[in-house]
């Protein structure tokens, strides 16, 4: 009976861990540096081939939207868009662009 107690308990333990190692908003898993495209969707920069969130949308396709908002506000601390966006404005264009929602109280994380 103990061993299986033990059994049941350890492996309660690893499933807790293993559901607490990722907690959404923590840090953006993209590169920074890759959601520079995403500057255009706001530029509206006129350009041929496909259109600007064709380019940005993709990067943030398989994030969830809170994770996707948090990877924007990672690439504006950078720097990387190399414009200034009026918060939290801009960064629900570029969200909903992409059919990702952004809470109405919403700040980026410190």
């Amino acid at each position: 009976m103990a061993p299986k107690l033990a059994l049941f308990v350890a492996l309660g333990l690893l499933f807790a861990a293993t559901a607490s190692a990722h907690v959404h908003g923590e840090k953006c898993p993209i590169n920074a540096l890759k959601l520079s495209v995403c500057a255009n969707v706001l530029n509206g920069a006129v350009k041929v081939g496909l259109p600007e969130y064709e380019h940005c949308c993709p990067l943030l396709g398989g994030l969830v939207d809170l994770d996707a908002a948090v990877c924007l506000c990672t690439a504006i601390k950078a720097n990387v868009l190399g414009i200034k966006l009026n918060l939290p404005v801009d960064l629900k264009l570029i969200l909903n662009k992409c059919g990702k929602y952004c809470p109405d109280d919403f700040t980026c994380p410190n």
